[in-house]
């Protein structure tokens, strides 16, 4: 089908991708959120944009989809069987800039996490408290007072993003 598309065609369709707002971002958002973590959303200023900005702890989470973001050894990360070629160097073009954004983030003396989305759909609570501590974990070992453990509930943080995602839907077609 793509192959008969013109690069225009292609590039509309791609815009419709969203880009923000997803569900695996609003599951991390909201299991975090949870944990105490509070963030910034969307830094511009920042190399790459990252997803969930931590000023507090100098960090920087991007929730990456395995197709787009290509996650080794994953099976959703798979390569359309048409335009081959096409697809092959946006997602190598991906890649590239996903380490650059990285490095300069880095060298900018920020943490960066990297979350793949079916880590994030296949493992919700282990992966958002594992993100937790990976935040936390520039700061001295916190006291069970500061951090209060609250069970996260993989159903409900699932629930809780779809419905905001839904919303989210709702309201651009109103």
């Amino acid at each position: 089908m793509t192959d008969t598309l013109s690069k225009e065609a292609r590039s509309a369709l791609m815009s419709k991708v969203r880009s923000s707002d997803t569900k695996p971002e609003w599951i991390l958002r909201c299991g975090l959120h949870r944990l105490g973590l509070r963030y910034n959303l969307k830094n511009n200023r920042l190399p790459g944009k990252p997803d969930l900005v931590f000023p507090k702890y100098r960090t920087a989470v991007f929730i990456h989809g395995c197709f787009w973001h290509r996650h080794p050894g994953c099976k959703h990360a798979t390569t359309p069987k048409s335009n081959r070629e096409f697809w092959e160097d946006k997602f190598s073009k991906n890649v590239q800039r996903d380490a650059r954004n990285v490095e300069a983030l880095q060298a900018q003396g920020w943490k960066v996490v990297v979350v793949w989305e079916c880590q994030l759909i296949r493992n919700t609570v282990e992966t958002v408290e594992q993100v937790a501590q990976a935040i936390r974990g520039s700061l001295q070992a916190p006291s069970s007072s500061q951090y209060p453990r609250l069970d996260l509930d993989r159903k409900e943080l699932l629930t809780v993003a779809e419905e905001k995602v839904r919303y989210r839907i709702d309201k651009l077609d109103k």
